[in-house]
């Protein structure tokens, strides 16, 4: 398989960047997109070039750290697919494919492909965790926990932090981000004893950050590779309004 690569390349974060072309040649249908810009990278040594800057780690699609829009999609045509998980046969022999870098203001870009989403780090530092002394591990059935909620905080757990929802909306709101990480403790008894003041210090530094407000498109839960529903969004809604309201 050969494809026709327009590649986004800036050296800093003070550079104009621009779109470069590449050509990559001999792609296995099996290798994932990551591999194929491997290879790419591979050509670019042997040439003395400078390798395309991306992030990567894990490559199983948990930690969230391939962030790229391809052709205009986060993490590139497939739903719930992660771009480590993308595999190549879901492309043709002679396409032309895009790959730019997520786009916020919240989410700077560092070099090439990869930006700066510690914007994300400081929205969990302030507040999305259990700070008060729960103990050791229980017995899986000595905190009864209804089924429902446990659920729903396991749907909400899903969301591996990787942007793709403010990279896809138009405004850059990480409402779906901030709402799974709000709703994940506000579910289960863990959580109560700090979810008034959890929602209110999350969200003033979400503000903080820069992101936009939430659309209502839904792009956010269509790009989202965990598929984390927009359901959450309005549960942290009604978290944010009791917290003011009894403050």
């Amino acid at each position: 398989m050969n494809l026709t690569l327009y590649v986004w390349r800036q050296k800093n974060a003070d550079d104009k960047g621009r779109m470069e072309k590449y050509e990559a040649r001999d792609i296995n249908h099996h290798m994932s997109f990551l591999e194929m810009l491997d290879v790419v990278n591979e050509g670019l040594i042997q040439q003395g070039t400078e390798p395309i800057a991306f992030d990567h780690d894990c490559r199983e699609g948990i930690c969230g750290t391939c962030s790229l829009m391809i052709n205009g999609r986060a993490h590139g045509p497939e739903m719930a697919t992660t771009v480590c998980q993308l595999h190549m046969r879901h492309f043709k022999d002679g396409d032309t494919i895009y790959i730019e870098p997520w786009r916020a203001r919240a989410f700077p870009v560092l070099k090439d492909l990869v930006v700066d989403r510690s914007a994300f780090d400081r929205i969990m530092q302030a507040g999305g965790f259990v700070s008060i002394n729960a103990g050791g591990a229980p017995d899986a059935n000595a905190l009864p926990i209804a089924k429902k909620d446990a659920d729903t905080a396991m749907d909400a757990a899903a969301c591996i932090g990787c942007g793709a929802c403010v990279a896809s909306c138009k405004n850059a709101s990480a409402m779906l981000f901030v709402a799974a990480k709000v709703s994940q403790f506000a579910s289960l008894p863990q959580g109560h004893a700090e979810r008034k003041q959890r929602v209110e210090k999350m969200v003033a530094q979400m503000d903080r950050e820069g992101f936009g407000n939430c659309t209502n498109y839904y792009e956010c839960e269509a790009a989202c590779p965990k598929e984390i529903s927009v359901k959450f969004i309005a549960m942290m809604n009604r978290e944010y309004l009791m917290a003011t309201v009894t403050r």
